[in-house]
């Protein structure tokens, strides 16, 4: 007969175990994993873990020669949860579960909630307690409150912090050693938010944090949880947002890790080809399991929580929606009505984001959807999966599809430079330019570009200019503003050398610029998600590669002119229409020749003549530089505007 663990004896009360089954049990890293605790008068560890199938658990660690007959846990009647107290236990020992399987085997794993681990190739979890970091950020956390995030500008700098900078014995920068580095080249380079390739522990360096052991853990390989709290620290004291990609969607097998971790599937379905994500060789999380959602939403809100972090990019969303989606092995699995939707993903999203929303309510949801899965960024009150972010990866394909083609074949593709517009409201987008782009031979942004030398660089600051004025936040991986060369190289730095360029050193001050221009220029981010924030004047100019339109502020009259033209030819009398009388003033071009163009400007204010052209009621002659963009503002008086 099973022994029954009084409530003294368990540690845990009987209302978080019943949140915990019921899936309801938001901060669970408060209940279970390793916590330092005065226990009847002694000061110890208490283990908590979740192992319903097992015949016995222990701890076991450097405290107890790793001997599992010396700390045998409790099993807290009914619950499949394990309990222990160790008294003398404290912050710095390092332990793992001894598990006795069903099948009479024996699994040591780490712990599904610690809060550290051992530096990779070790293991072990570490026991650490959270509470004594003292923030200074205070001011950020309350203003964030009251921002509105939608009419804001965004600006995102994607990096893996192991490989943005390394030291020159190829070792990693720790994170106050990045903290120090990288955040004020970010601040000053105009970028709003930092977005961190997954920094949650995982054993292998080039899975880049996406085949995770400890959800719970910030991987030891660049410093201690409080050298990453200093990061968010000083991000926010600097005015900029700390984004986390996070992975709910599946698990590493390691032997340490989450798989059958009391020697059956539990965090993973029973059924292995629902468990089994072969394209990527990991398990996929159930979702049908209470236990498994009290775990994943109280991981979200634990970042929050305990690390402040402001959003998380959701990896693959269209993996955890479709059950087919990127299996790789070519099976077709269904739902029980037969559908190929995983309903019970769908469901726990629709859960994770009410609940972050309603304990967060100014976080960043951004989902990872490569579908047309309609109301991704709708509220789940209106039949929506509840993010308030979508990346366009759309998008992205259709314009590097685009650009990488030869100038003289881009006019019979013009429909990918416009097809976007379509759409583009029907979500709350991102335009990513993310590190799924320059990778596995996929080259970086600067060599997709067709032609010579300078002609990829003109190309490059025409595609960025196009990027930054489209409806929609910016996201950038890092290296793109100073136009790495190479794809991204995951075990070497940036190639910081390229500053030694003229060409490489212009492009990066064309990026500086630009970012900070679009900061300012509220009418570039203040209705990105609305229709009247854009509109065409001229979308049809296949002949010419050529496309035009106003980009709107809230405010009448509030509003700025792009052209770009994406042909190799240049235009010295150039006739686009235009909504007003007037002049107007070129106050950007990205052949400047302080950005490294050619230096085809329009010096003098443009006079508007009452000639209709593009259905607008006036028009007005310019030039148009070659492999180029330019922006106009309406000016009331004749005089140069000042250059961004």
């Amino acid at each position: 007969m099973e022994e029954k663990v009084s409530y003294k004896e368990q540690l845990l009360s009987d209302f978080e175990l019943y949140l915990f089954h019921e899936g309801t049990l938001y901060e669970s890293y408060k209940t279970l994993g390793a916590h330092p605790i005065s226990y009847e008068g002694a000061e110890g560890v208490r283990f908590a873990v979740w192992a319903p199938n097992a015949k016995k658990v222990s701890v076991v660690g450097d405290f107890n020669d790793w001997d599992g007959r010396l700390h045998e846990m409790k099993r807290v009647s009914q619950s499949g949860i394990w309990v222990l107290f160790v008294p003398g236990l404290c912050c710095g020992n390092i332990y793992k579960y001894e598990i006795h399987t069903p099948y009479n085997q024996t699994v040591l794993k780490a712990d599904p909630f610690a809060f550290y681990s051992e530096i990779r190739p070790q293991t072990a979890s570490v026991v650490h307690r959270l509470d004594q970091y003292q923030w200074n950020d205070g001011k950020w956390m309350n203003q964030k409150k009251k921002k509105d995030v939608y009419h804001n500008s965004m600006l995102i700098y994607e990096m893996h912090m192991g490989s943005w900078k390394k030291k020159d014995d190829g070792e990693f920068y720790t994170y106050t050693e990045l903290a120090d580095e990288v955040i004020d080249y970010v601040a000053e380079h105009g970028y709003t938010h930092i977005e961190l390739m997954p920094i949650m522990e995982h054993p292998y360096d080039r899975s880049w944090g996406y085949q995770i052991t400890g959800y719970y853990a910030v991987t030891s390989r660049y410093g201690t949880p409080e050298e990453f709290m200093y990061f968010v620290d000083r991000c926010h004291q600097r005015g900029i947002g700390v984004i986390l990609d996070w992975v709910p969607v599946h698990f590493c097998k390691d032997a340490h890790g989450l798989g059958r971790f009391d020697g059956t599937p539990l965090y993973e379905p029973i059924d292995p080809e629902q468990a089994e994500r072969p394209i990527w060789g990991t398990y996929n999380f159930d979702f049908s399991k209470p236990e498994v959602v009290s775990f994943l939403i109280s991981n979200a809100m634990f970042w929050m929580d305990m690390y402040h972090i402001d959003g998380f990019r959701v990896d693959a969303v269209s993996s955890m929606i479709y059950l087919n989606h990127d299996r790789g092995d070519g099976r077709t699995l269904t739902n029980a009505y037969g559908g190929i939707e995983n309903l019970e993903a769908i469901a726990f999203i629709k859960k994770l984001n009410e609940v972050i929303f309603r304990q967060y309510p100014d976080a960043l949801m951004i989902a990872e959807e490569a579908t047309a899965w309609p109301l991704v960024t709708a509220p789940t009150y209106d039949g929506g999966l509840g993010f308030n972010y979508k990346w366009n990866m759309g998008w992205c394909n259709d314009i590097l599809r685009y650009m990488q083609l030869n100038t003289d074949e881009r006019r019979h593709h013009h429909n990918l430079l416009t097809f976007s517009l379509y759409y583009a409201f029907s979500e709350n987008f991102i335009l990513p330019f993310s590190h799924d782009e320059l990778v596995y031979g996929k080259k970086s942004l600067l060599n997709k570009m067709p032609g010579d030398f300078e002609q990829k660089f003109a190309n490059l600051r025409l595609l960025y200019t196009f990027f930054m004025t489209h409806p929609g936040k910016k996201l950038l991986f890092m290296g793109s503003e100073f136009g790495q060369f190479d794809e991204w190289k995951d075990e070497t730095e940036l190639d910081w050398n390229l500053f030694d360029f003229e060409t490489h050193r212009q492009f990066f001050y064309f990026t500086k610029t630009f970012n900070q221009f679009y900061k300012r220029t509220r009418n570039l981010w203040r209705l990105d998600h609305e229709p009247g924030g854009f509109e065409w004047i001229d979308p049809n100019n296949a002949g010419q590669s050529i496309i035009s339109f106003i980009r709107k502020g809230k405010r009448k009259g509030d509003y700025c002119i792009i052209i770009c033209n994406f042909s190799e030819d240049a235009f010295q009398h150039f006739r686009i229409g235009v909504p007003s009388s007037g002049y107007y003033t070129e106050i950007f071009n990205s052949d400047d020749i302080s950005f490294g163009g050619a230096g085809i400007v329009n010096k003098e204010p443009c006079k508007v003549e009452k000639i209709p052209y593009h259905n607008q009621p006036y028009s007005m002659e310019i030039k148009v530089p070659r492999l180029s963009a330019i922006i106009f503002k309406k000016t009331t008086k004749r005089h140069r505007g000042v250059q961004a």
